[in-house]
């Protein structure tokens, strides 16, 4: 689908056609709005927009030809690297390369294409660094909690379930041959990589582009967003990030980005309540509960999507203060919203706060 500028173009990266998914991790959806702010009288800056729904989500590319034409297949050239990383990494489709990878024996090495190694390999590096706050082996764990695509009554697992599931995870067993396009299982885990290859697949859109010459785009596949070059109106991209509410659509803070990947993630749209406590679908896969703290939402600008969507499940999990302590450590750009009590109070790391604007 392809239809050219008319007026402020706004993205929902909230919205979901179905979870893209069979574990927890599409869960840690995206509260995220692109304020485009596209300006049709501007001349040769008409942005052209793409999108349509892949992964069990939406898609939404902007570009910005700079007066030039545009090649005539780009519409289906988008589709076609989104569909090909789709019938990669889906956990839906059984013939896809990870469902393989699933259901392949132990101890006997799977080749696996370019990308789907690209994925496990940043992914890998997540876990490890993370100390296993990102592990894409979690799903049975968020199932049986019920928020998995099985559905089932509210419950609270006992904590022998929880025990039991716990030792079925495991993805740092998973060994990876970079120079070989090799993987070999060494445990038998079901590996779910919603939370990263949705930031993956908005890369590899950008990457098309700047092949074909296009370097003003914002690529957005599920709500991850890759950024690059400047928006109809000579800035950076206006990002507006949700204010983490229950029922609400509202702009909490607007934020600059360009050339960058950039991932929010939320706890506050899936929970379910028992005996008046709440139960967050944001399982820590160290502890196999629920998480327990005040974070609501943490947005995080990367030099990939990937990354950014990777890194923003991992720090929802660790909570604010960790999150913030790891961030700065490393420099990484995050922004956390926590609740105290009847409002939201915002912190940032110093490398988010160029990327920081005020709300007009």
């Amino acid at each position: 689908m392809r239809t050219s500028c008319s007026m402020t173009s706004v993205v929902d990266g909230a919205s979901r056609v179905k979870p893209w998914k069979t574990g927890p991790l599409a869960s840690f959806f995206i509260a995220v709005l692109a304020l485009l702010a596209a300006s049709c009288s501007s001349q040769n800056e008409e942005p052209h927009f793409f999108g349509g729904q892949i992964m069990g989500t939406t898609y939404q590319v902007t570009v910005i030809a700079d007066g030039a034409p545009l090649p005539d297949d780009l519409d289906g050239s988008i589709r076609a690297v989104l569909e090909d990383i789709d019938g990669k990494m889906s956990t839906y489709k059984p013939e896809s390369e990870l469902s393989r990878l699933n259901r392949a024996p132990l101890d006997e090495p799977l080749g696996v294409s370019p990308e789907l190694m690209d994925v496990l390999a940043l992914a890998m590096d997540i876990h490890l660094d993370s100390e296993g706050a990102f592990d894409p082996s979690v799903g049975p764990l968020v199932d049986l909690w019920g928020f998995g695509p099985s559905v089932h009554e509210d419950r609270v697992p006992s904590p022998e379930e929880i025990a039991g599931h716990i030792a079925s995870l495991g993805f740092a067993t998973l060994e990876l041959a970079r120079e070989s396009l090799t993987v070999t299982k060494r445990k038998d885990i079901s590996i779910d990589l919603s939370a990263i290859a949705k930031g993956y697949a908005a890369d590899k859109v950008g990457e098309l582009l700047r092949a074909r010459g296009l370097t003003r785009y914002m690529v957005e596949v599920g709500g991850e967003m890759a950024l690059s070059g400047l928006n109809s109106r000579g800035t950076a991209w206006r990002i507006a990030v949700e204010r983490p509410v229950a029922g609400m659509r509202e702009v909490q803070d607007v934020v600059l980005i360009s050339d960058a990947g950039l991932a929010t993630s939320g706890d506050y749209r899936n929970y379910f309540e028992k005996n008046g406590k709440r139960y967050s679908h944001t399982i820590d896969p160290r502890t196999g509960y629920p998480i327990d703290h005040t974070l609501a939402s943490i947005t995080v600008v990367a030099s990939s999507s990937a990354l950014a969507d990777a890194l923003a499940t991992a720090l929802m999990v660790k909570g604010e203060e960790e999150a913030l302590r790891y961030a700065q450590e490393r420099e990484i750009a995050i922004m956390t919203l926590s609740k105290r009590d009847d409002t939201f109070i915002e912190r940032f790391s110093p490398a988010f706060e160029p990327y920081l604007k005020e709300v007009e």
